[in-house]
């Protein structure tokens, strides 16, 4: 049976690669290319892929967000995220949003094709290192702790968006955003949105 994959990554280089090194796949057909979150989310509608592999940073809609979205429109839609990041908020972010699984792009060819395929049949695909820190969080969760939302409001703030802003990037609406922010402001203990940002910078959240 063939495994249909839509590749989301804004660099076009590493994108090509990626689809180069799943043409290489006998049972993987790549059906699409999205250079951004935004298209991501229109062709996974149009195209209907198998699996959908992406980015986690591009401009624009990113691929959690972009994740966020498709899961909801498609409940049972096969997210594997791949990336070079892995830092808990991001990790954390992904997951959250409903991917299925998080590999990092210098894993080796077999790892990525296995995980499309795993990510395909329903199953959770998670790098050994990313393993490692979700489980890690989950034993031992230390200082104040922020839900991926609430990350991603003050991701917004600290790129000096509005709060209109930010809940149209986020489909929230603003008095949503407002209602994070004071959260994120009493679990920092700070109150303003200057020193959250300074605060969650300094704890690792962004």
């Amino acid at each position: 049976m063939t495994i249909t994959v839509l590749v989301a990554d804004d660099h076009p280089v590493v994108r090509a690669g990626i689809v180069a090194l799943l043409g290489l796949e006998a049972d993987l057909q790549v059906v699409g290319e999205a250079n951004d979150g935004h298209e991501a989310v229109r062709l996974h509608e149009e195209l209907g892929p198998d699996v959908l592999l992406t980015d986690l940073r591009m401009p624009g809609l990113d691929g959690a967000d972009a994740t966020t979205a498709i899961v909801r429109r498609a409940p049972g839609a096969a997210v594997l995220v791949l990336t070079t990041y892995d830092t808990d908020s991001d990790i954390l972010r992904a997951v959250e949003a409903g991917a299925r699984g998080y590999l990092l792009k210098d894993s080796g060819a077999d790892v990525i094709a296995a995980g499309v395929r795993a990510a395909a049949r329903g199953e959770t695909v998670l790098a050994p290192t990313v393993a490692a820190r979700l489980m890690s969080r989950v034993r031992a969760p230390t200082g104040p702790q922020l839900t991926a939302r609430e990350t991603d409001v003050l991701r917004g703030v600290a790129e000096g968006w509005s709060n209109a802003e930010i809940g149209r990037r986020l489909f929230i609406g603003e008095a949503t955003v407002k209602t994070h922010l004071l959260r994120v402001f009493s679990k920092l203990d700070v109150d303003d949105r200057t020193r959250a940002v300074v605060v969650a910078s300094r704890l690792g959240f962004l």
